[in-house]
């Protein structure tokens, strides 16, 4: 049996746990630069606010009605994330993280008529009361069907609580005949509109194609889906595997022409990569940069460059990635173009274990002293050391005219309450 755990509005639950006085109130979380909606409380759905709408699109709405705004806080999410799947790990015995907000769960070796639905509310009772995030869940004997099961669940949760499961015929046939097939897990936009062209409107009717079909013109992978909706487990849990590459880019609040401004972003960029690299166990062998300007002021003079570089020997190191960045940056940057974005991709990544040392040239081993003491201090105080090019006191420049605490991260920002007699 599989079960799928997403979070009910997870951007705008975290936000409450924080401030308890928008419970029941319309709350809109955005983007980075304030620009667009990208969480909506149930109670701003029902004043018909889309998901993805600019915020200036909303300047009537919000004269007419009280939104409570907030802007992304990504390290919170992150952290109450990583709370919530600790705890669903101690009801599974397999779990996939699929998202920051939902993970797939594997019941194995269960009992017969092992009672699912009472099991979903403990577990939903322990999360909430451990990180008071509402979380629904869907039960089914595939992953495919867990997401039919969980979208139910949060669809209906009068009538399901907030859990539903899917283990009979009567039910599965149902739930597929209720599923829009531009709903169903894995069926792409492109996909849809090519199955509603021939009629399929459900993902019922997806099911009553023939199996050849299905896989010449969705590949395998279509017809694993197919398979799973049929009932017959054909995706299995997926491991975390090993990253390719990393990527931390972000674009400018404001266009520049400063060179240090410009390095100083770079060097955040490399530092947070050297961070992850670490925390992974791993080291890259590749680094690029890319710096551009604005496409969008069609005016302005328009510069795109990337580059990228093979280090000397395996590295993890901030010090080397950065002295790497900076080269690459001298390289690219030209005078007399005011720049928008810029980033740094790392990539041949390799596990440390793997690391075969040179004879005449490698890491200083004191970094690796004195990152695992620097990573160590800044896991419990995010950022309390950076190094000297860094800006002290923003790690990423964001706009953010709606900012909330990172109350479960830093002492700086806990939460306080006021006790009256």
């Amino acid at each position: 049996m599989f079960g799928l755990a997403d979070c009910n509005n997870f951007y705008v639950s975290c936000h409450r746990v924080g401030s308890p006085m928008v419970q029941n109130k319309p709350v809109l979380v955005l983007s980075n630069q304030d620009a667009c909606v990208v969480s909506r409380s149930n109670e701003a759905k029902e004043l018909g606010i889309p998901m993805g709408i600019a915020l200036f699109e909303l300047k009537d709405t919000l004269q007419k009605n009280t939104l409570t705004l907030f802007s992304s806080n990504y390290e919170l999410y992150g952290d109450m994330s990583t709370r919530v799947f600790s705890i669903l790990r101690e009801y599974a015995p397999s779990l996939e993280e699929y998202s920051i907000d939902e993970c797939f769960l594997h019941f194995l070796k269960m009992p017969e008529n092992f009672n699912y639905s009472n099991y979903g509310h403990k577990i939903r009772e322990d999360v909430y009361k451990q990180t008071l995030i509402p979380v629904s869940i869907g039960f089914a004997p595939t992953k495919a069907l867990a997401k039919v099961a969980n979208k139910i669940a949060k669809k209906y949760p009068k009538q399901t609580q907030n859990v539903y499961v899917i283990d009979t015929q009567e039910k599965r046939m149902k739930a597929l005949k209720w599923t829009k097939i531009e709903d169903v897990w894995g069926i792409g936009s492109q996909y849809a509109k090519k199955l509603q062209y021939i009629g399929v409107k459900t993902a019922y009717d997806f099911t009553c194609l023939p199996d050849l079909w299905v896989k010449k013109h969705l590949t395998i992978q279509g017809l694993r889906i197919k398979k799973d909706l049929e009932g017959i487990p054909s995706i299995g849990i997926e491991q975390i595997k090993s990253k390719k590459n990393m990527t931390c880019s972000r674009s400018f609040e404001k266009a520049t022409q400063d060179k240090h401004y410009i390095k100083e972003r770079l060097a955040t960029f490399s530092a947070n990569l050297a961070q992850k690299l670490r925390k992974s166990k791993s080291h890259c062998n590749l680094i690029s940069v890319f710096i551009k300007t604005d496409r969008f002021k069609e005016n302005a003079p328009q510069y795109s460059a990337y580059k990228t570089i093979a280090t000397k020997f395996p590295t993890c190191s901030t010090f080397e990635i950065t002295k790497m960045v900076f080269q690459l940056l001298d390289e690219l940057y030209k005078e007399g173009y005011e720049y928008k974005k810029a980033g740094v991709l790392l990539s041949g990544i390799t596990p440390q274990q793997a690391y075969q040392t040179n004879l005449f040239q490698g890491e200083n081993p004191k970094h690796d002293t004195l990152f695992k003491v620097i990573d160590k201090i800044n896991e419990k105080q995010p950022d309390l050391i950076k190094f000297g090019i860094q800006d002290l006191k923003d790690k990423w420049k964001m706009k953010e005219n709606y900012p909330s605490k990172r109350f479960s991260t830093r002492w700086s920002e806990r939460l306080t309450i006021n006790c009256k007699k």
